[in-house]
């Protein structure tokens, strides 16, 4: 009864020990990625956490794990948990802010850890070894271009930016390039955070200042449900175009239905997060190395095409 009493106990010994190594061998993927302080970032908390849902399941040797902050100083601390007392295979960073960041993520890397980074760029691309964004610059390009061709070439544009990171320089830059040789004039343009009660504190401030508005550029969609709650309020009837960009379900359906002041989109979807895990799953386990820059395009969304874009039971 002993011999078979410490049998039965080495056997649980064992089965500890190789759960502990098959747990010690795992690959570990920590995703970090802002909180769902708006519509396009609880979109981006969707995807990530339906990808480590798949992929948790699927390869037993790969343990992915979601991290959200609410701020860049929170994301900061998030990264510094994350690797404290295991080492990262690979880090799936959507920065809250680029410049905060890139240090951090720096020191993550010298760790010996493949770094994934999506959408808001850092501000030293040679940390990255997989960058996945949407064409920022297109998104800004082909809104100036349909303003462009609808007001005639002139005009008067306020215009509503994010917060400071690299694809929010890439958006004006596009926008700003575009209309650059033609008579429509930037009279205003600030930052709204992407939040839409920051934009509709904004917008008021616009059409108070600005007795002449042509068209209004919010380069994200949650900005832009706020500028038109304050165009709507207002009763100005000189704004001809309200555009913004991104691909929220609510937006694309005003496209779908016609809308006057909101008849095109661009799409800049938040599932790109999944796409970013995925092929940092990929490269862990594959037998081809995954690097470089991937850019989704961003197409004009139409009456015509924009079913294709409407996702009515996401969360953005």
């Amino acid at each position: 009864m002993l011999m078979k009493k410490r049998l039965a106990a080495l056997a649980v010994t064992s089965l500890i020990m190789a759960g502990q190594a098959l747990a010690a061998e795992k690959k570990v993927v920590a995703v970090s990625i802002p909180a769902a302080d708006h519509g396009w970032t609880a979109g981006i908390v969707y995807h990530a956490q339906a990808a480590a849902k798949e992929i948790n399941a699927a390869f037993p040797d790969v343990e992915v794990i979601v991290k959200t902050s609410p701020s860049a100083t929170a994301q900061v601390s998030a990264l510094e948990d994350l690797s404290a007392g295991r080492k990262l295979d690979a880090l799936v960073i959507l920065p809250y802010t680029s410049e905060e960041l890139t240090t951090p993520v720096q020191a993550v890397k010298d760790a010996g850890t493949f770094i994934t980074v999506v959408d808001r760029g850092l501000n030293d691309p040679s940390i990255q070894d997989l960058y996945l964004a949407g064409d920022n610059i297109a998104v800004g390009r082909n809104t100036a271009k349909y303003m462009i061709e609808k007001l005639g070439g002139k005009g008067n544009l306020v215009v509503l930016r994010g917060i400071p990171t690299v694809i929010d320089d890439e958006r004006i830059k596009g926008f700003q390039d575009a209309i650059k040789d033609t008579d429509l004039k930037v009279l205003d343009i600030q930052y709204a955070n992407w939040n839409s009660d920051d934009a509709f504190k904004l917008m008021q401030d616009y059409l108070a200042k600005y007795p002449q508005i042509d068209a209004v550029w919010a380069n994200d969609d949650d900005m832009l449900l706020g500028v038109l709650e304050a165009v709507k309020e207002s009763g100005r009837k000189d704004i001809k175009l309200a555009l913004g960009g991104n691909g929220m379900k609510d937006i694309v359906k005003k496209v779908i239905d016609g809308d006057a002041m909101t008849p095109v989109e661009t799409p800049y979807p938040p599932a790109m997060i999944k796409t970013a895990i995925y092929m940092t799953v990929a490269n862990l386990t594959g037998q081809a190395p995954v690097r470089g820059t991937v850019k989704l395009d961003a197409p004009l969304i139409t009456q015509e095409n924009a079913q294709e874009y409407y996702f009515p039971d996401s969360p953005f």
